[in-house]
């Protein structure tokens, strides 16, 4: 018996894991659009912290306002930002036990499918915390009222 898998396993299991690498050029795209989100909230934070002291009356209630919104999206991007790459760790695993698996011959064929669905739930739960955050920013984004006359 051989101890060595053949080459046409070999290429097999990276045909396996083709999905999971997919998934992992996605969810850096993700994590590239987050980082930038959390990187204009942050700046738009610094600008507001700056006038905060100077203002008054209805200006400084709309200054802490907003500031009290934008620490709420810095926490929900930072949500997401932790389960996307929970996510990508998840997936690495995902690969790492393909290969491991065939080459000491193991059958864990359900770690890997448990271990998928883990990396697609978290995938998942920072999809809707991004969404979350979109729509937070859409509140800060809507014209008021009194500007509108």
């Amino acid at each position: 018996m051989n101890p060595y898998p053949a080459v046409t396993t070999i290429a097999q299991t990276i045909q396996l894991s083709l999905s999971p690498v997919f998934m992992l050029a996605g969810i850096g795209a993700l994590l590239n659009v987050l980082a930038g989100r959390l990187s204009r909230v942050v700046d738009r934070a610094r600008a507001l912290e700056a006038l905060h002291p100077a203002s008054q009356g209805p200006e400084h209630d709309r200054h802490v306002w907003e500031l009290r919104l934008l620490d709420k999206r810095m926490t929900v991007i930072n949500a997401s930002l932790v389960l996307a790459v929970s996510s990508a760790v998840m997936t690495c695993l995902v690969v790492a036990l393909l290969f491991v698996a065939e080459l000491v011959k193991l059958h864990i064929g359900t770690v890997v499918a448990l271990s998928f669905i883990l990396a697609m739930g978290l995938l998942i739960a920072s999809l809707i915390s991004f969404l979350i955050e979109v729509r937070m920013s859409l509140i800060a984004i809507h014209i008021r009222p009194e500007l509108l006359e």
